[in-house]
């Protein structure tokens, strides 16, 4: 690689770093506020606990299965940010999988996790609306 396409690389990678410095802030803190939270998980104590009146036990199970529902939900997230921050570190983050066009920016500010420009995730999701 010669002097000249050396520093066009090097200056691209400096672009795509400035230029999504605040997404990876926002990922980065949307990260850090998921691990905070997940030490405030379900209280072991309360599983196995005997209740005298089955209305309440009911209660405390339906509690438990949506807080287990929002643990995995807050889960599959924590994944696609570290995917989402992997690809800023790599310089592959904004290019969408499917056409592998750059995802416009308002997207990316509003959904930095998206792997797909608009029109490509709305064509999957009408895709998947006539599958069912």
């Amino acid at each position: 690689m010669g002097n000249e396409e050396t520093l066009t690389v090097v200056n691209n990678q400096k672009e795509s770093e400035t230029r999504f410095d605040k997404i990876k802030k926002k990922l980065e803190n949307q990260k850090e506020t998921l691990l905070a939270e997940a030490g405030l998980g379900i209280d072991s104590n309360k599983q196995g606990e005997a209740f005298p009146d089955l209305g309440d036990q009911a209660t405390a199970e339906a509690e438990q299965n949506f807080t287990l529902r929002l643990r995995e939900r807050e889960q599959k997230l924590l994944k696609k940010i570290e995917g989402a921050l992997e690809r800023i570190s790599t310089n592959s983050f904004g290019i969408c999988e499917e056409c592998e066009e750059e995802i416009s920016m308002p997207r990316l500010l509003a959904r930095p996790v998206t792997t797909f420009c608009i029109d490509c995730k709305t064509k999957q999701e009408e895709a998947e609306k006539s599958r069912h």
